[in-house]
């Protein structure tokens, strides 16, 4: 994607990819009232732990990738719902294989019936853009996987951008930085599917050759090591909760749980639901919603808009191209993603 002025004589030309951005969102709310923390205060390493670089003033960190390791690191505690963001500079040039997350999940204590939400960015091949896939699982329900995937209006490559997951009681919203790109009600009919125990925050940086890529068609290439992925202006806000207590203090969190849902963030206002729509239309290539051969009966809490399904066909994908397979699993996760098998939709 391409958002350099182009000249044509002496007069500058804008892209139309920019200029259509600027439609698309130039009437979003102002940038969320957000309290950062150091890296220190909130989060410590997972793996790769020489891979994990702090800044000097203590407020970003960096992962790496090279040969030997991967990087993560992972939320000091555990949280029943809340906001969690940063501002995530991805990997530049040839990025092909490499999948950067941004999720949270309880599969370190509850390995058979875990709880997940998840941002996954996966990488290209040089010139091709970083693409990325947004999930939710609930109770161990991981052969019921939830996918979306999207192309994004910016390059996340050349400067900070904020992803955020908002996850309460209610509903669930994924946000680039204040479009809100995803939101999932929580219904009766969804039962244990909705996440609903304590979980921590992740980030990783790692090697998912096998499937990231078109399919596995293109595997990371360590010459253009190490891979680096930036975040800064962390945020925490929830409820810190102990995971094996069998009946979560919903008392001790009631004021925090009030005070999350009374945040600018967790209002889909009629601005943002009109950047929503604009985003599912212009930029979502994959929805689970729409894929009748993984699903005979959509789940039930998706909204069949009839406009948008006659978009895609009946694997969930544009109608212009793309196909998909599921992957069993892969490093680390128990997770079943859609993988991208051509360059159909770039």
């Amino acid at each position: 994607m391409d958002h350099r002025l182009r000249c044509v004589g002496t007069i500058p030309k804008v892209s139309f990819l920019f200029l259509l951005s600027l439609l698309l969102f130039s009437f979003v709310d102002a940038a969320f009232d957000l309290a950062t923390i150091p890296f220190n205060d909130g989060y410590s390493t997972l793996f790769g732990d020489s891979n994990v670089v702090r800044s000097a003033d203590g407020y970003g960190v960096q992962l790496l990738l090279d040969r030997f390791t991967g990087s993560g690191f992972i939320s000091s505690n555990m949280y029943h719902y809340g906001f969690f963001s940063a501002r995530i500079k991805l990997p530049s040039n040839y990025t092909a294989g490499i999948c950067v997350a941004f999720y949270t999940s309880n599969g370190d204590v509850f390995e058979k019936s875990h709880d997940e939400l998840d941002f996954e960015f996966l990488g290209n091949i040089a010139g091709k853009p970083w693409r990325f896939q947004t999930n939710l699982y609930g109770n161990g329900s991981t052969h019921r996987g939830r996918e979306e995937r999207y192309r994004l209006w910016f390059d996340p490559t050349k400067e900070y951008h904020r992803y955020s997951i908002l996850w309460t009681a209610k509903n669930v919203i994924f946000y680039v930085d204040e479009v809100p790109i995803r939101e999932v009600l929580r219904s009766e009919e969804m039962g244990g599917d909705y996440p609903s125990k304590p979980m921590s925050l992740y980030s990783t940086i790692w090697d998912a050759s096998n499937w990231a890529t078109s399919g596995g068609k293109y595997k990371v290439n360590y010459k253009y090591a190490p891979f680096v992925t930036e975040f800064k202006d962390l945020v925490l806000k929830g409820c810190s909760a102990d995971p094996i207590q069998e009946i979560f203090d919903l008392k001790g969190c009631s004021d925090q749980y009030a005070d999350l849902e009374a945040q600018d963030y967790a209002a889909v206002t009629p601005t943002r639901r009109l950047a929503m729509r604009r985003f599912r239309q212009r930029y979502m290539y994959y929805s689970y919603c729409y894929d009748t051969l993984r699903y005979n009966v959509p789940p039930p809490e998706c909204v069949i808009v009839p406009s948008e399904k006659q978009r895609f066909k009946e694997t969930g994908r544009l109608r212009f191209g793309g196909s998909h397979r599921r992957q069993s699993r892969r490093k680390g996760r128990t997770t079943t993603p859609v993988v991208d098998t051509d360059e159909g939709d770039m």
